[in-house]
C-alpha cells in the first residue's frame, strides 16, 4: 500500500510491522562486545537521511541520574540548583524538563518546593522502576509525566531480570498502562538501547506502547538510553550501536513523532555530546542532560555544552541566558565544594585561559586570536592567562590589564618597566626550582612591590 509521507512530501509504502523475536538464548552480539576486548564498531554502510526536527529542547536529570554518583543534594540545593536551571533555560523553556527522585521524604520534600515555584519550565517530572509499588509513589503526587525504567537489551532482560523477552515485554505494558489509566504520560526509558536486539525487541516493543498510547489517547515518549555509552555517530555505521540507526528507525519503523523521542547518553567512550547533537540532528527533539555531565562512571551529556550546541546548530540562544552557566559553576565550586577539572569547556577554571605566551602575545593584539567566542559578553567570564615560566613579557602584560581592568593609555604593554622587572622576579623563582603557576596574590604582591598604589582593583 502507498501512502504519501506528509514530511517527505512523497509516496512510500507502507512500513513493515515487525514482530518480536522472543529467542530462547540472550542475543549479547559478542562479535560487537567481546567484553575481554575493547567493544568493536562494524560498518554496514545503510545510511539514514538527516530530519532535524522543527522544534528541539533539553531535558535535565540533575536531580535523578546526577544524583547517583555524587553525595545526595539537600533541599535548599536542589532548590537553588533548579532556579538557575529555569534562569538559563529562558522564558521559552529551551530547557523543557527536570526529572526527580520521589523514593525518600527528603526527594518529596525537594519536588514540592520546586513545584512551589510555579515555573512553566523546566516541568517537574519524576522516575521510577516498571513496578506497581514504585507507581503507586507518583500517583498521587501532582505530576503529569514520569518516567519508566524499561531495559531493552538482553544483557538486562535475561541476565538482570532472569525474564524471557516475551515476560518482559508484557511487564512493562502491565505498568505503563497502569500510568495511562491514571491520567500520566509515560516516559519509557529503553535502558541499554545501544546493546538491544533493535528490531528483534525494541521495535516491536515500542509498536506495543504507540498502540497503547493511540487506545488511552495519551502520548508516550520514548527515551533511548546508551546507558553504557556505546553509541556511535558515525555514517554507516551498524545498529546496535548507530545513533542514527536508532533515531531513524524508531522514527520510521514504530511512527514514533519527533517529540516523542529523547535521546540519553553517557561519556564512557566519549562520545556524549557528539551522539547528543547526532540525535537532534537524526530527528530526536529532545536529549537529556545533567549539569556539568555529572552522572554515573563518565558521566551524562554536559547540559551547558548542550546549550552552545543548540546555538550552533540554531544560529541563536532562543532566549537561554548563557551567563547563568558561570552562576552554575560558581555555585557547585563554593558553595558545594564540587571540584570541576579545570580544563571543563565553559565550566572550568581553565577553559578559556593561556599559559603560552606566543598565545598571550596573540590575545594582547585581539583575543579573538585565541579565544573561542567573546566569552566576556556571552558567560560573563573574561579571557585570562596563567603566569608560569612559559607565560614570557606579553603573557604577564596581559595578566596585569586584565587582572586590574586597565583600559587605553594606562594598559601596560611587554616593554613596561613594570612588566620587564617582574618578569625577572618570576624567572628567579622558577629557576630557584619553582614548578607551580603563579598565584593572584603573589602576583599582587610583586606589582605592588613594584609600582606602589599605582594599581588597583
Amino acid at each position: 500500500m502507498l501512502e504519501r509521507n506528509d514530511q517527505s512530501n512523497l509516496l512510500e509504502l507502507s512500513q513493515y510491522r515487525y514482530s518480536l523475536q522472543d529467542v530462547e538464548e540472550p542475543n549479547l552480539y559478542r562479535e560487537v562486545y567481546p567484553y575481554s576486548e575493547v567493544p568493536k564498531i562494524p560498518f554496514n554502510f545503510r545510511r539514514v537521511p538527516i530530519n532535524m526536527p522543527k522544534d528541539i529542547w533539553i531535558t535535565d536529570t540533575t536531580f535523578r541520574d546526577g544524583q547517583q554518583s555524587r553525595a545526595p543534594y539537600t533541599v535548599e540545593q536542589i532548590v537553588h540548583l533548579y532556579e538557575l536551571i529555569a534562569k538559563l533555560g529562558g522564558e521559552k523553556g529551551i530547557i523543557r524538563q527536570s526529572e526527580f527522585f520521589v523514593y525518600s521524604q527528603k526527594d518529596r520534600e525537594a519536588v514540592k518546593r520546586c513545584m512551589d515555584l510555579g515555573y512553566q519550565f523546566p516541568e517537574i517530572t519524576t522516575w521510577i522502576r516498571a513496578s506497581k509499588s514504585d507507581f503507586e509513589l507518583v500517583r498521587d503526587i501532582g505530576i503529569k509525566e514520569t518516567g519508566i525504567l524499561v531495559s531493552c537489551s538482553d544483557y538486562h532482560i535475561f541476565k538482570k531480570l532472569n525474564m524471557t523477552r516475551r515476560q518482559a515485554m508484557d511487564h512493562y505494558l502491565a505498568v505503563v498502562k497502569e500510568a495511562l489509566d491514571a491520567g500520566l504520560r509515560p516516559r519509557c526509558h529503553l535502558e541499554d538501547i545501544t546493546r538491544a536486539d533493535f528490531y528483534g525487541f525494541v521495535v516491536p516493543f515500542v509498536n506495543a506502547l504507540t498502540d497503547l498510547s493511540e487506545e488511552a489517547g495519551i502520548p508516550v515518549k520514548i527515551r533511548m538510553c546508551d546507558t553504557m555509552g556505546y553509541g556511535v555517530s558515525f555514517s554507516g555505521v551498524a545498529l546496535p550501536r548507530s545513533v542514527p540507526g536508532i533515531v531513524y528507525g524508531l522514527h520510521h519503523y514504530a511512527q514514533v513523532p519527533s517529540e516523542m523521542l529523547e535521546w540519553h547518553g553517557h561519556n564512557d567512550f566519549g562520545n556524549a555530546i557528539t551522539n547528543a547533537a547526532t540525535a537532534w540532528l537524526y530527528g530526536a527533539s529532545a536529549v537529556n542532560c545533567s549539569l556539568l555531565g555529572i552522572g554515573e562512571r563518565t558521566g551524562n551529556i554536559p547540559l551547558e555544552a548542550m546549550v552552545m550546541q543548540y546555538a550552533s546548530l540554531r544560529g541563536t540562544m532562543d532566549g537561554m541566558h548563557p551567563e547563568v552557566i558561570t552562576e552554575i559553576a560558581h555555585y557547585y565550586t563554593h558553595e558545594l565544594h564540587y571540584h570541576i577539572p579545570p580544563m571543563t569547556p565553559f565550566v572550568g577554571e581553565n577553559f578559556n585561559v593561556t599559559r603560552a605566551g606566543i598565545h598571550a602575545d596573540g590575545m594582547m593584539k585581539d583575543a579573538e586570536i585565541y579565544n573561542i567566542f567573546d566569552t566576556e559578553a556571552i558567560l560573563h567570564r573574561p579571557a585570562n592567562v596563567s603566569i608560569s615560566n612559559t607565560s614570557g613579557l606579553a603573557g604577564l602584560a596581559f595578566w596585569i590589564n586584565n587582572h586590574y581592568g586597565l583600559q587605553g593609555d594606562q594598559m601596560v604593554t611587554k616593554q613596561s618597566t613594570v612588566v620587564t622587572e617582574a618578569k625577572a622576579i618570576i624567572d628567579r623563582l622558577y629557576e630557584a626550582g619553582r614548578n607551580t603557576l603563579m598565584s593572584t596574590e603573589e602576583l599582587e604582591g610583586i606589582i605592588e612591590e613594584l609600582a606602589p598604589g599605582r594599581f588597583h582593583i
